[in-house]
């Protein structure tokens, strides 16, 4: 097992590192490009940088944002990024992920409105402008933990992600998944009520939408076929889109284009077998959202942080040592961020796995997007470590190592544990492991 810690105290020492590995790391000394306007669906952006959905599990029980809720978000608009891709918010509630996991409803409807209108209030105050936000709607499926504990929902059995199969009584009818995407109608009525900009139909990380893709097992309309496996997800879009109302609210996606199973356990993974990525289908499906849906940018993203976290978020701490460099890791989500933004130019790309760069992870971001790589850069765990990082980047080209995310894993562990998740490196008077 390979297991490289962190060393890289200057942007050379990265260069020298994945030139030995081969790696893809487009690095730029000119951070500037991150901070140009980009228009989506006819709005603009203040800069390039995007807060990923970083779940807090800290909502009420009823779903509605919680204390830690508020304060995570009043954080974030005080940074200041282009876009904060609001964490996820589950459509139905027997598919939340945790007992709170945040749920919108028509009976908090009110709290998640004044939580949206404050976070623009307080951009708008610290920095001059209100960034675009987009509200994440899940369904967690195989992750379901609606009551503390696993209620699964599953697409198929999936040996890769279990140690035996599951009941069958856990595989999700045909009946159960049309109901599951008729009730992104109502969410996105919600959603466009609480002010949002946008709402995403999460597909990623093995819930149940990124599940279906790969569902080359499964009889019957959702399961077999191109055709089939996606149908849910386009279904998910058409009960959504139905709903929308007001102009200028848009869909998207964050997208899984690379699961790492092998096929047929894998979307993303050539059916001739191994781990390569084989981004065929994912660019049709893009294509095809974009066709029929319109939407204005999607978030790309790879892996299971349950099975495979090492794919999606590289790191070098923890007892789980993944077989290779963790710049090999984050290469290879360059590489497939690029890929995608090539293969469908009209789309702007929202690129995923900065943070295990720490202080030099803003020289990857302008590397990516003023190499095309990408349009926009987004940060996860950096956020939760310390989102003052934007104002640093803006007035001196750099971040300090003093405050960056370490890549320990620990937010992780408190969401699996299904208590509030943030930084337990550098908000150790919140979050305690």
């Amino acid at each position: 097992m390979r297991h490289e810690a962190f060393h890289y105290p200057a942007l050379t020492d990265i260069r020298t590192e994945s030139k030995k590995l081969n790696a893809f790391l487009p690095l730029s000394e000119d951070v500037s490009t991150l901070f140009e306007a980009l228009t989506l669906a006819g709005k603009q952006t203040a800069n390039r940088i995007a807060f990923q959905p970083m779940e807090g599990t800290d909502g009420t029980e009823d779903g509605a944002p919680g204390e830690l809720t508020v304060r995570r978000y009043h954080r974030f608009a005080q940074a200041g990024p282009g876009l904060i891709w609001f964490e996820a918010v589950a459509t139905v509630p027997e598919a939340r992920a945790s007992a709170h996991q945040l749920w919108l409803t028509e009976k908090n409807l009110d709290a998640f409105k004044k939580l949206v209108d404050e976070i623009r209030e307080i951009s708008l105050k610290e920095n001059g402008y209100a960034p675009l936000i987009v509200m994440q709607a899940t369904n967690s499926g195989r992750y379901s933990k609606p009551h503390g504990y696993p209620e699964p929902l599953i697409a198929y059995n999936c040996p890769p992600l279990e140690d035996t199969p599951l009941a069958a009584d856990r595989i999700v009818t045909d009946s159960d998944l049309r109901r599951y995407e008729e009730a992104y109608a109502a969410t996105a009525a919600l959603c466009q009520r609480a002010g949002f900009d946008g709402m995403d139909v999460k597909c990623c990380h093995r819930y149940l939408a990124c599940e279906l893709l790969s569902a080359y097992t499964r009889p019957g309309d959702y399961g077999g076929s191109y055709e089939n496996r996606t149908r849910f997800l386009k279904n998910c879009y058409r009960a959504a889109r139905s709903a929308v109302t007001e102009p200028g609210f848009f869909l998207s996606s964050r997208l899984n284009v690379y699961d790492g199973f092998a096929y047929p356990y894998g979307f993303g993974v050539s059916a001739e077998g191994g781990l390569t990525p084989d981004l065929t289908e994912p660019i049709r499906l893009i294509r095809e959202l974009k066709q029929e849906f319109g939407i204005p940018l999607i978030n790309v993203t790879m892996g299971n942080p349950y099975k495979n976290p090492h794919v999606n978020r590289p790191y070098d701490h923890g007892n789980y040592v993944p077989d290779e460099h963790p710049l090999e890791g984050v290469s290879r989500m360059m590489r497939g961020v690029s890929e995608i933004q090539h293969a469908v130019p009209d789309v702007p790309v929202l690129g995923s796995a900065f943070s295990y760069l720490r202080q030099h992870a803003g020289n990857l971001a302008a590397g990516m997007v003023a190499g095309g790589h990408c349009a926009m850069a987004g940060f996860g765990r950096m956020a939760f470590a310390d989102p003052g990082f934007i104002h640093e980047l803006r007035e001196s080209g750099a971040i300090s190592p003093k405050r960056v995310c370490l890549t320990c894993g620990g937010c992780a562990v408190l969401l699996r544990q299904g208590t509030p998740a943030g930084c337990i490196a550098r908000d150790r008077e919140v979050y305690k492991l």
